[in-house]
């Protein structure tokens, strides 16, 4: 007979069983649904168990800064979505980055960054971590050479987001990463646009996953939340940067996030589905120039997408005819998507990336990174694509 306390029944398992039961420890209570910890701190057996808990002698929660069950439940559903041995919630998808780069960087090292990355995330890298003595280059996320050249003695990190926000370039993930291996940094990837449904960078090579939790992990626009998913080693040095400086995920926002995580695979497919159906009409439309979306069989990244990835996500960006306030008019006459930054909602949302987004980059900055005046960013919602598309046709109509 099998002596179930020894067995793992998720070994193995998909990820559609890991999003649903992984990370699930009960209580005396028997609970099915997983309970939310709304405790600031915990009570110990005696104070030797006090002390050695916080000596971390002795396993057991501490403080809900950087213990706390529920968070817990999150860290560890997330680590096996992605194939990471831990994970460790942040309070932001922003709060993930400066955790990562806090914890695993000091002075006087260099990172390589992509320079299409988030616009906050430039922000980040170029002026407050250049404060702290790290130097930074951004070059252009498909110019291999580019990162090759750039790479120096001192540089401790590659930092990129595949696909990119908002043009949907894609990056050759198994390439960056021998390239860091070669050169004795880590390769750090924001994996939000495609969630573990769609890509896991780790296993291409990459050492850290970076998500903003806030996105596609919650899926209904609720809370705000991030997550760093890599090696117990890596990991630990976040967890400590954690317990030192705060920028902790809520037990509410992490309860909010396991729930979000059971219908990951769901909402990835659909997402994808409707976002192809309308990339592709939009290129047949009068007034639109060019769509970026990895879906496209013209786009420059379809091929080394359907290699690394299972299907191309949600978002897509095209430019119109025109300048900003052309583009401003079309958004302005949709009727049923939302005009609002934020992306991976049940709820489809529409953007001017070069006024929002990425408004506090310099304009060559922005002309760095491909944002045009004339560009468009949609994240493709839940509703039925027949009622987007014709929302759409009311937005370009504005052209004429």
């Amino acid at each position: 007979m099998t002596d179930k306390s020894d067995d793992n029944p998720l070994a193995g398992a998909q990820l559609d069983t890991l999003a649903v039961r992984s990370g699930i420890a009960r209580t005396m209570e028997g609970e099915h649904a997983e309970p939310i910890f709304l405790t600031s701190s915990y009570v110990f057996d005696s104070a030797r168990d006090a002390a050695a808990r916080f000596a971390g002698e002795a396993q057991g929660n501490v403080y809900s800064r950087y213990t706390n069950p529920t968070v817990r439940a999150f860290e560890q559903r997330i680590a096996a979505l992605e194939g990471g041995q831990q994970a460790v919630g942040t309070a932001s998808g922003m709060a993930a980055i400066l955790s990562t780069c806090m914890a695993l960087l000091k002075s006087g090292d260099h990172v390589v960054c992509s320079r299409n990355v988030f616009g906050t995330t430039v922000n980040l890298f170029a002026r407050y971590l250049a404060k702290f003595g790290v130097e930074v280059s951004f070059v252009p996320l498909l110019a291999l050479d580019e990162w090759r050249a750039a790479i120096k003695s001192n540089t401790a990190m590659l930092f990129l987001e595949t696909p990119s926000n908002p043009l949907c370039e894609v990056a050759d993930l198994a390439a960056m990463s021998e390239m860091a291996r070669t050169n004795g940094c880590l390769l750090v990837v924001d994996n939000c646009f495609c969630t573990p449904a769609l890509q896991t960078p780790l296993a291409l090579g990459a050492d850290i996953v970076i998500h903003s939790a806030t996105k596609y992990l919650d899926g209904q626009g609720r809370c705000v939340g991030g997550a760093v998913v890599g090696s117990q080693q890596h990991m630990e040095e976040v967890v400590t940067f954690l317990r030192t400086c705060g920028p902790t995920m809520s037990a509410f926002n992490a309860w909010v996030f396991l729930k979000g995580l059971e219908t990951l695979r769901l909402r990835m497919d659909a997402h994808s589905r409707s976002a192809l159906e309308l990339a592709t009409w939009l290129q047949q439309q009068p007034g639109v120039e060019r769509v970026f979306y990895a879906g496209l069989e013209d786009h420059p990244g379809h091929d080394l997408a359907c290699a690394q990835q299972s299907a191309f996500g949600g978002v897509l960006s095209f430019s119109v005819n025109g300048g900003q306030q052309e583009a401003w008019n079309v958004i302005d006459a949709v009727r049923i998507m939302s005009l609002t930054a934020n992306l991976g909602d049940a709820k489809t949302t529409i953007v001017h990336p070069a006024t929002t987004t990425h408004g506090r980059l310099t304009p060559q900055e922005r002309a760095s990174a491909g944002i045009t005046d004339n560009l468009i960013r949609v994240a493709v919602g839940l509703e039925h694509v027949d009622d987007l598309r014709a929302d759409l046709q009311c937005g370009l109509e504005a052209l004429r």
